[in-house]
């Protein structure tokens, strides 16, 4: 297990990744914030902090577990929060989640989490980059992490929009892979209905913290979180709508396909209403009947301009009626 932590003091940062047996310690002292990160922690870890900080056996087991759904859960002495980072891999478009537990107490916050490529170097610069704020204790920090989740989901919606609009620019190229296009949109659905799934519980998670009966909130925080809030609303039906684009861009290109297949049809059956007229003229000089020119050679060039004229004349036909 890794840890990573820090405690702050009248809104100042007084120590940085110090071991978990300081936590008690820095709590005793008034006015103390203290945010402790754990990364592949065991059973007995947890054990331990919980049992130092009251940590509720459920929220405990969820941590452990991990797999939750995006969601906020209200103990007596703490909440429990359930959220993922997102990451884009720009050549394929494919979403992939990180998880983080939260444990959030009136002056801790602990966060849990199994995956490596969690950034918290980016939560601790985004903490950094407001020290002003740092005197509202918790609400600060957990301001700082739900701001960088949502940033990333932004910037994951944003990438998918870019992907989407390259991918209405090949839909009506003449030369563009049919194949690939649709594959692509399958690929960019399945994303987005991935981003949903995350963005859409976090609606409810940062509606339920801006509730003023969780007295988790300082008043100089509530704008943040309103912030927040508006970011993911914002979020959530931008991901909505590119949802409905993709799925448009799907069916365009089936009924693009539909429409080539018609104009080939078409065309086509033009020629073949050209090849039927030799056919037809040939058959009709086969006969073994004595007719006007029969065995003479009169009646080879009467059938061979009767062949040229009339598949001529259809061919121009077809041609000015746009069938061929």
């Amino acid at each position: 297990m890794r840890t990573r932590s820090r405690c702050y003091r009248d809104g100042i940062l007084v120590d940085e990744d110090f071991p978990l047996a300081k936590v008690s310690e820095h709590l005793a002292l008034p006015d103390s914030v203290v945010w402790v990160d754990l990364s592949n922690p065991g059973e007995s870890d947890l054990a331990l902090l919980a049992e130092e900080l009251g940590l509720h056996e459920l929220a405990v087991e969820d941590a452990l577990t991990l797999r939750q759904r995006p969601k906020l859960d209200r103990y007596p002495d703490h909440l429990f929060l359930s959220a993922y980072s997102i990451d884009i891999e720009q050549s394929s478009a494919k979403v992939t989640t990180n998880e983080i537990a939260a444990f959030i107490l009136d002056r801790a916050l602990v966060t849990v989490h199994t995956d490596d490529r969690f950034d918290l170097d980016a939560v601790t610069a985004r903490w950094d980059s407001s020290p002003d704020l740092a005197s509202n204790g918790v609400s600060y920090l957990l301001h700082g992490l739900l701001d960088y989740l949502v940033d990333g989901y932004f910037e994951a919606v944003e990438a998918l929009d870019d992907e989407i609009e390259d991918l209405e620019d090949q839909l009506f190229l003449p030369n563009t892979n049919q194949e690939q296009v649709q594959r692509r949109s399958f690929e960019l659905r399945k994303s987005l209905v991935t981003l949903r799934r995350i963005i859409l519980p976090m609606r409810e998670v940062v509606n339920t913290l801006l509730r003023r009966d969780l007295h988790l909130l300082q008043d100089e925080m509530g704008p943040y979180f309103q912030d927040v809030y508006d970011h993911v609303l914002r979020a959530m039906e931008w991901t909505e709508s590119l949802r409905d684009l993709a799925t448009s861009i799907l069916e365009a290109n089936l009924a693009i396909q539909g429409n080539r297949l018609n104009v080939i049809t078409k065309k086509v059956t033009g020629y073949a209403a050209i090849i039927a007229v030799p056919t037809a003229v040939t058959g009709f000089y086969g006969q073994n009947v004595p007719y006007p020119g029969f065995a003479q050679p009169l009646g080879y060039y009467s059938s061979a301009a009767l062949i040229v004229g009339l598949s001529a004349l259809l061919y121009v036909l077809f041609k000015r009626n746009d069938w061929i």
